[in-house]
């Protein structure tokens, strides 16, 4: 897809948008730019996580999922 493809925004999204920046005294670009480099982020993140899961998975570097619930407990003080 060429770079300058123009992109579609639901009517109603377009109106929370408006509201959102209106209430932070933004702009409209503002408010898609900041949410569209969160969403990029948050994505990147999730696939960093994901593929790093996947080769401690690969490689035997994982732990049974009830030590994994017991270290979480015990390191909040919660009882399993």
């Amino acid at each position: 897809r060429a770079a300058s493809e123009p992109i579609t925004i639901r009517t109603a999204k377009v109106s929370e948008i408006d509201a959102l920046a209106n209430a932070m005294d933004r702009s409209r670009n503002y408010i898609i730019n900041q949410a569209i480099e969160q969403y990029l982020e948050a994505n990147a993140w999730q696939m960093e996580r994901i593929t790093a899961g996947i080769e401690a998975a690969q490689a035997d570097k994982v732990l049974p999922a009830d030590e994994v619930f017991a270290g979480i407990a015990a390191k909040h003080g919660w009882s399993r």
